[in-house]
């Protein structure tokens, strides 16, 4: 049996269906894998489960409706698929399975894609992404799945660095900078580690922003926009543990088995936060009405109080019992 999956699009959700890959050879013995990842977080392919082909995405070289079309076609003369499997629940990606003459295209119910899915399924509410992917092989095939693992396998040596990212794509998930230059100011003062500052290139300025307000920089270096994905993964798998907003990277560190803090501000942990508890806490303030919101600007204070309010003294101490290993 031939399987071609549609993967997520943006990196957090995609470091989530890991755990439905590793799913697939139990439901689906003997079969032959293959993927589409969309170009910008397709290098997260090489610390993936191996599968035989990876098909890259990117809507700069295939444009519009047209290039869905196209894109497809070019899969279908380069293999033919007896499974195709949609796990975002976007129009364009049904389309692209559609696209690519798979007999068997199974997803989720939305957007009026019904028509391009051989079958559909109502999504089951409240439970985590990680589970909700693999709920679509449980509707499809009946069969019960076996213990779920989203673990990335890599061969990157532990090192002793602490990872910080105080970025999120949503403000209502990222720290403000008074708030991000007040926890750093203290982790720097309670760990004698190395302490790395991530962010891609459109958070660049904002790390810098946090890090000239600083007082003791000693020992403190941002990477922030210097970094490939690939070098990314690398700097989070041999950290001795990180510090995170809710965002992919947070869910990167987690699958890579380092052992990580989560800062949840906007969102529900219950549903998206990183999916191995083992090396995983999350904090939360939990004493606003509004919490969890799913908003991605905070509309009742503008800032995200549930972030800024949060005690650094409480940060301070998960990292050091995470430090531990506890």
């Amino acid at each position: 049996m031939k399987i071609l999956v549609r993967l997520p699009n943006w990196l957090g959700d995609m470091v989530m269906s890991v755990g439905f890959l590793h799913q697939l050879p139990h439901f689906f013995p003997g079969a032959e894998v293959s993927l589409i990842a969309k170009k910008g977080i397709h290098d997260l392919l090489r610390v993936f489960p191996p599968t035989k082909h990876q098909f890259v995405f990117s809507k700069d070289e295939f444009p519009g409706v047209k290039g869905l079309w196209q894109f497809g076609r070019m899969i279908r003369r380069k293999e033919q698929f007896d499974l195709f499997i949609s796990l975002p629940d976007s129009f364009s990606s049904a389309l692209m399975g559609y696209a690519t003459g798979t007999k068997k295209r199974i997803g989720y119910k939305k957007e009026g894609r019904n028509l391009l899915l051989t079958d559909s399924f109502i999504k089951t509410k409240r439970i985590h992404r990680v589970e909700e992917y693999i709920q679509l092989l449980e509707f499809y095939t009946n069969k019960q799945p076996a213990p779920i693992d989203v673990r990335m396998p890599h061969s990157f040596a532990k090192g002793d660095h602490l990872v910080v990212n105080i970025n999120s794509e949503a403000s209502s998930r990222r720290l403000t900078v008074p708030k991000a230059v007040e926890i750093l100011n203290e982790v720097r003062q309670a760990f004698p580690n190395k302490i790395v500052l991530i962010g891609g290139p459109g958070e660049k300025q904002f790390v810098e922003d946090v890090y000239r307000q600083l007082k003791n920089k000693t020992g403190i270096e941002s990477v922030a926009g210097k970094t490939s994905l690939y070098q990314l993964i690398e700097t989070l798998a041999s950290a001795k543990l990180v510090l995170t907003t809710d965002s992919g990277p947070a869910h990167l560190a987690n699958a890579l088995g380092t052992q990580t803090v989560v800062l949840f501000g906007a969102g529900n942990e219950n549903n998206t936060a990183p999916y191995d508890k083992t090396r995983l806490q999350v904090l939360r303030l939990g004493k606003l009405s509004c919490e969890p919101c799913t908003k991605n600007v905070c509309i009742q204070f503008g800032t995200p109080q549930c972030l800024e309010l949060l005690e650094t003294e409480k940060i301070i101490r998960a990292l050091s019992k995470k430090q531990n290993g506890a």
